[in-house]
């Protein structure tokens, strides 16, 4: 392939995320830019949040043609807010989650939140990260929640195995897992970004799963990026 023909798939792929970011209501794309380069895009500029930082990253993933996305977008508050604010409000919606237990515990340094302490399950741990995304003033979140194992290593690998077969979303076919102590490690090749995370998804919820190692290589089909009107 020319170099004058990759140039004109980054263009259409860069343009083609563009109008997605600015189609999506979730994302305030105003000070947000993109570039590309055989596929990979990287974002920079900056939002209001960490949770749109977050949606701007996977609303570009979800754009055909997109392999690989460098989230360097700055979070910018518009109106600041003291750490003691912040932690107030983590200790607040970690206590009404129902799927967090109290052993989770949650510190905030200058907007940034660690979360520590120890979960049953993969779930929970991601869902106590999920919550404190959205909470005004959060900059970024660091998650060191450890999840304990309560299974042995192949029931939880035939688990994963029949969940990626069982999913409607996901084609399992060129799909390869691997367990090693509390870690599901994924492999092969897939047809989309949205399929990537769905497998990553589905190991996720495996029974003393700690943590998803997602090596999965997106592939698109050779077919032209999409006009979004």
């Amino acid at each position: 392939m020319s170099t004058a023909t990759l140039s004109d798939t980054d263009i259409r792929v860069r343009d083609a995320v563009l109008r997605q970011l600015e189609w999506d209501p979730q994302v305030d794309a105003s000070a947000i830019g993109v570039a590309a380069k055989n596929g990979a895009i990287t974002l920079t500029g900056y939002i209001d949040s960490y949770a749109g930082k977050l949606m701007a990253e996977r609303t570009a993933k979800r754009v055909r043609g997109v392999r690989a996305v460098a989230n360097d977008v700055e979070v910018r508050l518009k109106l600041g807010r003291t750490d003691a604010d912040i932690a107030a409000d983590v200790a607040h919606v970690l206590e009404l989650r129902s799927t967090v237990p109290d052993t989770v515990q949650a510190t905030v340094h200058d907007g940034h939140v660690t979360l520590t302490g120890t979960v049953n399950w993969l779930f929970q741990s991601r869902d106590a990260e999920r919550v404190v995304h959205h909470i005004r003033g959060v900059r970024s979140v660091q998650n060191y929640i450890t999840v304990t194992p309560q299974i042995t290593v192949e029931d939880v690998r035939h688990r994963i195995v029949a969940a990626l077969h069982r999913s409607a979303t996901v084609d399992a076919q060129h799909i390869f897992v691997r367990v090693a102590g509390d870690t599901a490690v994924l492999s092969g090749t897939i047809g989309s970004w949205p399929q990537r995370e769905a497998a990553e998804a589905a190991a996720a919820e495996a029974p003393g799963i700690a943590r998803v190692d997602n090596q999965i290589v997106v592939e698109p089909r050779d077919t032209p990026v999409d006009e979004i009107c």
